[in-house]
């Protein structure tokens, strides 16, 4: 059995882990890329492909921390609900206020 404090530990991890990971897959289309960066749609050429392999890592990686945390049933229900969550998250972000997404990529 896994300690109380390292399972809430475990799954705030994991929960960070999906809104970067989100954030990062929605940061590789050109069209959030120059949203985030405030630049025209023509100039934007975000780097694609490290966005997406670190995208897809970040999802992994929470996906391995709900299993570390909790029973396999239990731990597929949280991520499912964590990527739901995180998507929404990043897309309200998106919508409202794209600079915010610039914490997630440093060199913007």
């Amino acid at each position: 059995m896994v300690n109380s404090g390292l399972t809430a530990m475990a799954l705030a991890a994991a929960a960070m882990a999906s809104v970067v990971g989100m954030a990062w897959l929605a940061l590789a289309m050109p069209v959030h890329w120059a949203q985030c960066r405030g630049l025209p749609l023509a100039k934007a050429h975000p780097p694609q492909r490290v966005l997406r392999v670190m995208g897809a890592l970040a999802l992994l990686a929470a996906l391995a921390l709900c299993l570390w945390a909790d029973r396999p049933s239990i731990a597929v229900l949280v991520w499912v609900m964590l990527q739901t969550g995180s998507a929404f998250a990043v897309a309200f972000a998106l919508g409202k206020r794209p600079a915010w997404l610039r914490v997630c990529w440093p060199r913007l």
